[in-house]
């Protein structure tokens, strides 16, 4: 892997690729949602694809500058989705046990269209029993009744889209908020009461330096968040950032990789000596025993998640699917009462096997007993040479009882995953 932020996908989120599934796959998922269920946990993931602006890193499906009419339709395809789901033998009467909202922007919605959104699902999908219930939120679209208004609605983890502190990062890189709203949201939600409470960041963005990052980082560290989730820039195709670049023949001025390591690396040591724990590849908790992440740990060990709303993606039964990418095929699917699934995947049972390996190692440290239980297949025998690679190279500190991952192995686990994909 070159060491300059190229123009690609990094983040490794899901096994196989996405650029496999098809939507020949279709008729096995609905198939799957026809089939008794499984005995896997299951949760519920719900895309609110609006934002106040489209930052210049973003791929994912959002749509700025809509009215509240195309709100309200879509919240209510939301709710219709879900009695579409609820409905169907693989899922129908199987308790939630996480439920995530992410985006686009969660928060972007009112409080009254939040509040009709949560009634409409909790018609067909209560979630009363659930572990944890997760809420992005971009701090310029939070106003203290809203804050209050999601810890009714039974929100028990609310994820604040910091990014950084510099009001020249942010404003570079097309952030809707400047450093000031990130403080202001934060007075309201501490007062709030959320049980769990989690601040991302990203280091190396456009105009960033090391000392701006570490403000950023001491700044982080003053809110007293209950985890902190650190990703380093990437510039996905799809993105404003790499668009302008092969239109006008430049590159985009983001940190190199090693640079990008180095500052994690350093927020890391920092986070530590504040009390910290490392959970992954890129989040620090600050008490490990009440700070814990279901809805990541749940999906990266197979569990059903069922995807609402345009261009989510899913998984049950060990198929993976993705949802209509466009708002007119997605709404056309929903209100004409079908689901509106557009393409899927069935893997192997070995491809199932990669999929927990390399989604495991992200923690650090990959269990091997659950997998050998689970799969019948020992992956210190399976990826033997892989092992050996790793140790030799500095990035695994050994495999007995199970492998563990030095901390540079950690800080670049993403470009070391591909080794254990099937060829």
């Amino acid at each position: 892997m070159p060491d300059a932020t190229e123009p690609g996908s990094y983040f490794v989120a899901n096994y196989p690729p996405f650029s496999r599934w098809n939507a020949g796959a279709v008729p096995e998922v609905l198939a799957a949602f026809d089939a008794p269920p499984t005995t896997a946990a299951i949760g519920l993931y719900l895309h609110v694809p609006f934002c106040r602006k489209r930052c210049k890193f973003c791929y994912f499906r959002v749509y700025t500058d809509v009215a509240a009419a195309d709100v309200e339709r879509y919240s209510q395809a939301l709710s219709a989705e879900a009695a579409l789901v609820a409905a169907r033998p693989a899922v129908a009467g199987r308790p939630f046990r996480y439920v995530y909202f992410g985006g686009g922007t969660p928060s972007f919605l009112s409080v009254k269209q939040l509040e009709r959104l949560v009634d409409g699902l909790h018609a067909s999908v209560g979630w009363d029993a659930a572990e944890e219930v997760t809420f992005e939120c971009e701090p310029g679209t939070l106003s203290e009744p809203k804050v209050r208004a999601l810890r009714a609605l039974g929100m028990t983890r609310i994820s604040l889209g910091v990014e950084n502190f510099s009001d020249d990062v942010l404003e570079a890189n097309g952030r809707a908020h400047l450093s000031a709203e990130i403080l202001r949201a934060w007075e309201w939600i501490q007062a709030a009461g959320f049980p769990s409470t989690n601040v991302d960041l990203i280091a190396g963005m456009v105009g960033e330096t090391f000392e701006s990052w570490q403000q950023t980082v001491e700044r982080t560290l003053d809110l007293g968040a209950d985890s902190v989730t650190i990703y380093q820039m990437e510039l996905p195709f799809n993105t404003v950032f790499v668009r302008d670049a092969l239109d006008g023949g430049d590159g985009v001025p983001v940190a190199d990789w090693p640079t990008k390591r180095a500052w994690v690396d350093w927020a890391f040591d920092r986070f530590l000596a504040a009390g910290y724990a490392i959970s992954s590849g890129y989040t620090l908790v600050r008490d490990p025993q009440r700070v814990q992440f279901r809805y990541r740990d749940m999906l990266w060990e197979g569990s059903d998640l069922v995807a609402l709303g345009v261009a989510s993606f899913g998984h049950l039964s060990g198929l993976h699917y993705q949802n209509a990418t466009h708002w007119d095929d997605y709404l056309g699917a929903v209100e004409a009462g079908r689901l509106p699934v557009a393409r899927g995947l069935e893997p192997t049972r070995r491809e199932l096997l990669i999929r927990e390996t390399v989604l495991g190692l992200k923690r650090g440290r990959l269990d091997v007993s659950r997998l050998r239980e689970k799969f019948g297949i020992d992956p210190l025998e399976e990826w033997a040479a892989e092992w050996r690679a790793l140790e030799a190279s500095g990035d695994l500190l050994g495999v007995e009882p199970d492998p563990v991952l030095t901390r540079q192995g950690l800080l670049r686990v993403d470009e070391l995953l591909p080794r254990f994909f099937a060829r």
